[in-house]
């Protein structure tokens, strides 16, 4: 720990001197650090530095890089971290193990390391590799870092020395599959988390994920319930059912017994937490049946849900649902945003969620009470035996929706008349209509499933967005993505639900999650029964499943956008492509001659930061880059008009969110990158 003793002491000689002190949940990271995943407990993704600006943005190089590789058994491909920074010192989880790292924050020198061999209940585990992050606290004096294991343990490190800290658990150890209000086997019970788990003041809240709910293995799971904990001691001070129990507000919603035997319900994605009211926000996702609910009738509270409760007690204090009874898995993916607004000249404190249906909701995170008009409007109705159904599902009035939703003819691909016939064709073999258009049995005469967009995936995932509390401008980034729904009755033996995700062509999903691409199997199978016959001739084709036109996505662009939303007045200020156009498409021959112009990339939503100066995000995508080589760019937006003032090479796509902190007088970027041919690395940038 020499270099953080050696800075702290030539910090002091100069006069500067960093307080820990609580920060509104809505005015970014505070003293120049970078404390908790969002920036602030309110995931504004903010920070008032600005020594990097759009003059000398392109000028960035790199200050050093670390590998992953080593931390764990095998190099990690998908390595999703955002790192913490305090006193000089980076924190991140890294590797295939969740392994703790510390780093020297101005050389990225490995100062410590720490590693919980989990055997069996790790490889066992719904949830692996590295996960989101971890969490800081201080009392001013003891600093800890606190994460969530593949194994689902809640871990408390001493953030001097990275030993496990005695007095919280059992030698440092929560068991966090215990003390759940639920049997749950300690190896195989199928309960995780990505997440990091958050700390305020002295509580620490734990949510819970799950296998993917698209091909559940039965009606019955783990319940993904919601707990506190003391952070010195590890005690648990309250837990909220996500479903909830006999008695409990909410119980009706669940027909038939349902709330019995279902799970999940989870909270996967980040939470966040307001001091001053001392309310925390959990965004819920759905129960167990993704895209089949008929053994759970009802609008099933608190699923897929924005739920405001006690930070201290887990009580209730308000909740709104924004989507009843999904069979879309339409989960909330990303932390709510604290913000303060001001509409019709009165001051709001606001919460704001990303969806990923792209739909903002925003109420008032005192009250619950919508700031516009949330209106419940009639939805399509399905015809799949035994489902359930909603009349209606709440409609935001605003802002609008930052993209497309529902799939019509209009939005199919028509860049040249025979890529729109070979466009319809395609189409012709789905159903399509509005946003919440049920799924259907798949079938070879038709259809083959419903077409989604968003697809199941965002819209907007566990990125989430950013927010500028000087302008009150949210920034978010979506996937203009595409999804086809279909369902089918299991094989024997691989599921108790009587439909689960698959097609006609090749039968059960087994592997993969939702709007996956289909592979392998050569049976056909058509409202359940098996047979070796081949397609009909002019029916649909293996290819079809891929919603591609000669390898061009089905639906015009553009992919992968970011939008830019003035808060006070519930408008769209700017939207932009996000993301160099994908070499596929840039050099497809039949678009040769033509001016598609910018397209963005057709990725999982990336994460944003916003700084007084910039709103910087990278590329989830690798192509030819405007440098020669191939790897993806870090670009920096004008706030105001989202024009592009600069970008850096990267030589991987970014795969966690970025974040920027000041050390030594010199800001420095940060983000973790990664890809299928490009294993886990932490990059840092800062000016020369």
């Amino acid at each position: 720990m020499l270099s953080r003793v050696l800075r702290a002491v030539v910090g002091a000689c100069a006069a500067v001197v960093w307080v820990a002190a609580p920060a509104a949940p809505q005015t970014g990271a505070p003293d120049g650090e970078w404390r908790t995943y969002g920036g602030d407990l309110g995931n504004t993704r903010y920070s008032a530095l600005d020594q990097i600006t759009a003059e000398n943005f392109s000028d960035l190089e790199l200050a050093w890089r670390f590998k992953t590789d080593f931390l764990g058994q095998r190099p990690e491909f998908r390595f999703e971290s955002t790192p913490l920074m305090a006193n000089g010192v980076l924190y991140s989880t890294a590797g295939s193990r969740r392994m703790v790292v510390a780093l020297d924050a101005a050389t990225g020198e490995m100062l410590w390391v720490w590693r919980l061999d989990e055997g069996a209940r790790g490889a066992a585990a719904p949830r692996q590799l590295s996960g989101r992050g971890l969490a800081y606290w201080t009392d001013g004096s003891a600093e800890r870092i606190v994460y969530v294991t593949p194994g689902y343990r809640l871990i408390a490190l001493d953030a001097e020395t990275g030993r496990p800290d005695p007095g919280f658990g059992e030698a440092g150890i929560v068991d966090l599959k215990q003390n759940l209000d639920q049997e749950i086997d300690l190896v195989t019970g199928e309960i995780g988390l990505h997440a990091a788990p958050v700390v305020a003041g002295d509580v620490v809240i734990v949510g819970a994920a799950h296998r993917t709910g698209g091909n559940p293995r039965s009606r019955e799971n783990v319940k993904g319930y919601v707990r506190g904990y003391d952070v010195r001691t590890g005690e648990r001070l309250w837990i909220f059912h996500t479903i909830p129990r006999p008695g409990q507000f909410g119980r009706e919603t669940w027909l038939n017994d349902s709330a019995v035997y279902t799970g999940n319900t989870g909270v996967w994605a980040q939470i966040s937490v307001d001091e001053e009211l001392g309310i925390a926000y959990l965004p819920v996702e759905t129960a167990t049946g993704d895209y089949y609910g008929g053994n759970r009738p009802g609008a099933n509270l608190f699923s897929e849900s924005l739920v405001a409760v006690d930070l201290y007690t887990g009580e209730r204090k308000w909740h709104f649902q924004l989507v009843h009874h999904g069979i879309w898995d339409h989960d909330i993916p990303c932390a709510p945003m604290l913000i303060d607004i001001t509409v019709d000249g009165r001051p709001i404190k606001a919460v704001a969620q990303p969806t990923k249906q792209a739909f903002l909701y925003v109420f008032d995170r005192e009250t619950g009470e919508p700031i516009w008009p949330i209106e419940e409007r009639p939805v399509p109705q399905g015809d799949v035996p035994g489902e359930w159904y909603s009349p209606t599902q709440p409609f935001p009035t605003r802002p609008p929706a930052y993209d497309r939703q529902g799939v019509t003819v209009d939005d199919l691909i028509d860049f040249t008349p025979e890529l729109r016939a070979q466009a319809l064709e395609v189409a012709s073999h789905y159903k399509l209509g509005p946003m919440f258009t049920p799924p259907v049995i798949s079938r070879i005469e038709g259809p083959l499933g419903t077409l989604l967009a968003p697809a199941m995936g965002g819209g907007t995932n566990w990125p989430g967005g950013s927010y500028d509390p000087q302008t009150q401008i949210l920034y978010v980034s979506s996937n203009s993505s595409l999804g086809r729904l279909g369902i089918v009755p299991p094989d024997p033996g691989q599921s108790d639900l009587e439909y689960i995700q698959g097609d006609a062509i090749t039968g059960p999903r087994r592997t993969g999650g939702a709007g996956s691409q289909a592979g392998g199997g050569q049976r056909v199978v058509s409202g359940g029964a098996s047979t070796a016959a081949q397609l009909v001739p002019g029916g649909p084709r293996r290819s079809d499943l891929n919603l591609t036109v000669q390898g061009l996505p089905l639906l015009k662009p553009p992919y992968g956008t970011i939008s830019a939303i003035d808060m006070n007045r519930g408008e769209i200020l700017w939207q932009i492509p996000h993301g160099r156009t994908p070499d596929r498409i840039r050099n497809h021959p039949a678009l040769a001659g033509l001016d598609i112009g910018p397209t963005g990339q057709g990725v999982r939503s990336v994460g944003t930061l916003v700084t007084s100066t910039l709103l910087i995000a990278g590329e989830g995508q690798s192509t030819i880059t405007e440098t020669g080589e191939r790897g993806a760019m870090l670009r920096a937006y004008d706030k105001a008009d989202g024009t592009e003032v600069g970008a850096v090479y990267l030589p991987a796509p970014q795969s966690g969110s970025p974040l920027t902190y000041m050390l030594d007088g010199e800001q420095y970027i940060v983000l973790a990158v990664s890809g299928s041919n490009y294993s886990g690395e932490l990059l840092a940038y800062k000016l020369n």
